[in-house]
């Protein structure tokens, strides 16, 4: 990522000099100033530390303040930057301010203006951005209460398991995760097998027809990143949609390539791949 001092790196400890939280006011403040993310990679590892963070506060809800001062996203970068920032706001944001104390952003509010072209979420200083979040209502309050989607039975029922072959097969086909409870529910009962099996397994996922809405992304990525991490000794997904394809492999950029086939069949053959690939080194 980079940064017009040139001091900055797109690692956490980096993020964490631009990410403040003020509880009292559930405002979550946010400094893109100097930034020049050049790549979609560079946007998705802004993204991936802005996620883990904002889990680690363990408070689903924030308004969000945004400091866009003097800052520049590539047009190689656009993409990715739009549709992370649209899906962090979907599963996090009870409310948004920007500002931007330059001459041109005044202009442009001054000629905006009383017409439909206006951006309620724009503002020429802080203070001003402040005030406008603090005239919003907190949803905090309120707890949310996400209607589950998929009993536990028939989450059972998706997977099954080749002891011989140490192989676990997760069938997501044809699934909506709508929100983190859909994601949660799923994941527990994953891991909950695999902690019952007592080892780690291989691991091949049905995407067919699989959609993940933005509310729930955020925690899709925590909980895949987890389970990877601590569960499985490898995984390939197959059938996705184009579109949920597309999503799968913008968050994973900043990380490892990930491993989509298009049927069963080519996933099978790349999970004997990596299985062969292991053996070798072991």
């Amino acid at each position: 990522m980079a940064y017009k001092d040139k001091s900055d790196s797109p690692s956490e400890e980096a993020l964490a000099g631009r990410l403040s939280f003020h509880e009292a006011v559930e405002i979550a403040e946010l400094s893109y100033r100097g930034l020049d993310i050049a790549t979609s990679a560079e946007a998705n590892a802004l993204f991936d530390a802005l996620e883990r963070r904002l889990a680690e506060t363990g408070e689903a809800l924030w308004f969000f303040l945004l400091d866009q001062r003097d800052y520049r996203v590539e047009p190689s970068a656009w993409m990715a930057f739009a549709r992370r920032g649209s899906d962090l706001r979907a599963a996090h944001a009870q409310g948004l301010a920007r500002w931007d104390d330059s001459a041109i952003t005044a202009r442009q509010i001054a000629r905006t203006a009383g017409t439909d072209l206006a951006d309620p979420t724009l503002f020429a200083s802080r203070e001003a951005a402040w005030a406008h979040l603090r005239s919003l209502p907190s949803k905090r309050r309120h707890r949310i209460e996400h209607v589950p989607n998929l009993r536990p039975e028939d989450i059972r029922a998706r997977i099954t398991t080749d002891p011989g072959e140490g192989l676990m097969e997760v069938d997501l086909s044809g699934l909506t995760f709508a929100h983190s409870r859909d994601v949660a529910d799923v994941f527990n009962e994953i891991e909950a097998q695999i902690r019952a099996s007592g080892h780690k397994w291989w691991m091949l996922m049905n995407y067919e027809r699989t959609r993940i809405e933005p509310p729930a992304w955020v925690a899709y990525t925590l909980r895949s990143d987890e389970l990877r991490e601590r569960y499985v000794m490898g995984a390939v997904r197959y059938a996705p949609d184009a579109e949920t394809e597309a999503d799968i492999r913008r968050r994973a950029e900043s990380r490892a390539r990930p491993n989509i086939r298009n049927s069963r069949a080519e996933a099978l053959e790349r999970l004997d791949e990596m299985i062969a690939a292991y053996a070798a080194a072991h």
